[in-house]
């Protein structure tokens, strides 16, 4: 397929002297970027407590000689979702202290702002951004002879953090590519804003950056993703299909009494929450589309002989439109509500997370594709159906309503097909310089050529 622009008219392709100093620079720094997601993978950090990586990454920009905002600056306090408790956030930050986190922005991050923004300018033209998502999951990765990590000494340290979806290398590659752009600083025409994104797991943290406006005046907005189970270099340029989420936790709260002796002064919050659980899985599907909804922990009751008084209910709704998923969510506050009030319980809803649906933009996408066509050992993939969100999503659909263009890239990267989120999770590190490649062919061809609607 030869690579033609969105109005069929023959790409120029990038002249020979810049393809060899993108080279030179991908050769520079193609063991850093195995060192950087290396480093990151052993300390693993969880949602909103990224504060070692989130310090690191800002003094690594910082050096590049990027502008870099950090914190509350790219943080809308009131915006995050899903925020660990004050103690645990202090203890995480503590930690990152002993762990070498860079003392320079480490109070900037401090109580769950661990965001980070940082911007390469060269005179007039258009902005691009690019979301890097940086944090673990809260999973304990295998300590078997079999899974590398483990085997060549760079698994997560930290307890109940692992990095088991790909997230240690997507920062990794935003390093690489801003310090090869940075090396390219005087080819650019217009901005390039990288934006790490904390809090990706569970839907939490992008949200809150667009509400802190990272993303207002981008021209075109792209974000990457590598995946276990495709092929090192396979690319899907324009992922779609995200399903809108709600994430929510439900607390029942009823009186508790002795269940023999005076089993009628009770109110019973098990019993609520099973109606509640019940009655949730029974909502009726919606005929616009895809729906789903979970009930994925249940923790109540005090003891054998108690009327249980608390329950705790952790569960999300999944809608092939944010509207489909408003349904779900109303109608799941409906059955909660309806369930507390038949057993006497006091109810309060949390919400823990959210994402809403969005699309690439072919014309975006496009341009990626073209890259692709141009580069070795990369090949375009039929994209596949899935059933999962991102809340990427906040951002894609931001730079939509200001006019411009956003895409989400899914980029292969399989080493044996160990599945995302699971403890034997790992990706290949070969994909690691391939992807920071076909970002910046991308971002000097959309700089020169800008893209259009």
């Amino acid at each position: 397929m030869s690579a033609k622009d969105a109005g069929g008219e023959p790409l120029s392709p990038m002249s020979s002297t810049l393809r060899a100093r993108l080279d030179v620079a991908l050769d520079e720094i193609a063991e850093t970027m195995v060192a950087d997601r290396r480093d990151f993978h052993r300390y693993a950090e969880t949602g909103w407590q990224e504060f070692r990586t989130a310090s690191l990454i800002a003094r690594r920009l910082k050096d590049l000689g990027l502008d870099v905002a950090v914190g509350r600056e790219v943080v809308d306090p009131p915006t995050r979702m899903g925020l660990p408790a004050d103690e645990v956030l202090e203890v995480g930050w503590r930690r990152a202290e002993l762990q070498g986190g860079d003392p320079a922005f480490l109070e900037a991050v401090r109580g769950g702002f661990t965001g980070v923004v940082g911007t390469l300018s060269n005179g007039e033209g258009p902005t691009i951004g690019l979301r890097f998502d940086i944090d673990a999951l809260d999973l304990t990765e295998s300590r078997s002879a079999y899974h590398r990590p483990y085997r060549e000494g760079f698994a997560s340290i930290n307890a109940g953090a692992s990095h088991a979806c790909g997230h240690d290398g997507h920062a990794a590659i935003g390093l690489g590519l801003a310090s090869v752009l940075s090396q390219l600083r005087t080819t650019l025409r217009g901005t390039i804003r990288f934006v790490f994104q904390p809090a990706e797991e569970g839907v939490r943290g992008a949200k809150a950056m667009v509400a802190a406006g990272v993303v207002e005046g981008v021209d075109a907005m792209l974000a990457l993703h590598l995946y276990s189970g495709w092929p090192v270099g396979q690319v899907v340029p324009g992922k779609s299909g995200f399903l809108a989420t709600t994430k929510l936790d439900a607390f029942l709260t009823g009186e508790p009494a002795h269940a023999g002796g005076r089993p009628h002064g009770g109110r019973n919050a098990i019993l609520a929450a099973a109606t509640a659980v019940l009655n949730l899985h029974a909502i009726p599907r919606h005929s616009e589309g895809a729906t789903r909804i979970n009930v994925g922990r249940l923790v109540a009751g005090e003891g054998r002989n108690v009327i249980p008084s608390t329950a705790h209910l952790v569960l999300e709704t999944r809608g092939v439109s944010s509207a489909v998923n408003d349904h779900m969510v109303e109608a799941a506050n409906r059955v909660l509500e309806a369930a507390a009030a038949m057993y006497g319980c006091e109810l309060e809803i949390r919400p823990m997370g959210a994402a809403e649906s969005a699309t690439s933009d072919d014309a975006l996408a496009q341009r990626v594709t073209e890259a692709v066509d141009r580069l070795p050992g990369l090949s375009l993939r039929v994209p596949d159906q899935g059933g999962g969100s991102e809340d990427y999503t906040y951002m894609m659909r931001r730079v939509q309503e200001q006019g411009g263009l956003a895409t989400n890239i899914g980029f292969g990267a399989d080493l044996g097909g160990f599945g995302h989120h699971t403890a034997t999770f790992d990706f290949d590190e070969a994909a690691l310089p391939q992807a920071v490649r076909l970002l910046a062919t991308a971002v000097l061809d959309l700089q020169a050529r800008p893209v259009r609607r």
